[in-house]
Parts: C-alpha cells; structure tokens; sequence
C-alpha cells in the first residue's frame, strides 16, 4: 500500500486520532469545505462538488487497499469516506455557518442510525462498500439540511 492510499483513507491521518474517528473525519470535512469557498470568495458549489468527485474518486481505491492490509471490512480509521458523504451533504444549501453546523450533525445522525439503504450499501466489496454508505448518509442529510433550510425561509 503507498503512502499516498494511506494519507487519502485516512483524511491525512484523521482516521487515526483517538475516540470517534469518523467524527473527527466529518469535522475535518466541515473545516476543508469553510477554508476551501470563503477566503478566496470560490464559488461553493463548484468548488465543493470537485472536492467531492476527488474524494470519492480517490478514496474508494484507497480505502479498499487500506481495508486489504488491514484485513478489516471497513477499518475505522478511514476516514475519506465521511469527508466525501460530508461534503455531499453540504452541496445541498448555501454554505453558511449555520449550514456547515447543522449540516454536520445531520451527517454525523445519518451515518451512525444509518436508515436503508444506508446499511446494505456496507456490504458492496471493497472500497466501494466503505464509501456507498457514507454518501448514502450524505444524500439523507442533505435532503434533510435542505428541507430544514426551506423550511426557515431560506
């Protein structure tokens, strides 16, 4: 496995910091996408749906070479997984911090009850299953921040 697989699964070494470590690669997430469209004034979407293409691009490749080393279906410390479903759910709303806030529990909610077909999606082979679920988890939370955003008036 090189180093670059393992930098890409594990969000640059997220994934191995203590207790909880796709929480921490969600709230990675929400900082790379606040740092990534508001100092240079980037267009969010765009520049959002890119990052996220990468992610899941990169990152199904990389987390199933890290789930073969470890020996592990879905090891914790990947982590490039909860950035891309992270990332997904915030490509439904206008980046505001309230957004990338409540975005952020959203996902994390829809992650761990993970509702159908979020669960099933786990068990697609390799990296494909580490990184379906998550970005099944990002769909619901999206439509959910979405629905939540309309329903404010926004």
């Amino acid at each position: 496995m090189s180093r670059w697989s393992r930098l890409i699964a594990t969000g640059a070494g997220a994934g191995y910091l203590p207790v909880a470590p796709g929480t921490w690669g969600s709230l990675q997430a929400v900082v790379l996408a606040a740092l990534l469209i508001w100092p240079a004034g980037v267009p969010a979407l765009p520049a959002l749906a890119a990052a996220t293409l990468l992610a899941v691009a990169a990152g199904i490749p990389a987390a199933g070479a890290l789930a073969r080393r470890a020996g592990r279906e879905d090891p914790t410390e990947v982590v490039i997984d909860e950035i891309a479903g992270q990332w997904l759910t915030l490509l439904f709303v206008p980046l505001t911090p309230l957004a990338l806030v409540a975005g952020f529990f959203l996902f994390r909610l829809f992650d761990i009850i993970k509702p159908p077909p979020v669960r099933q999606l786990e068990r697609w082979p390799g990296g494909w299953g580490i990184v379906a679920d998550d970005l099944a988890a990002g769909v619901y939370a999206g439509v959910s921040l979405r629905l939540l955003t309309w329903l404010a008036g926004g």
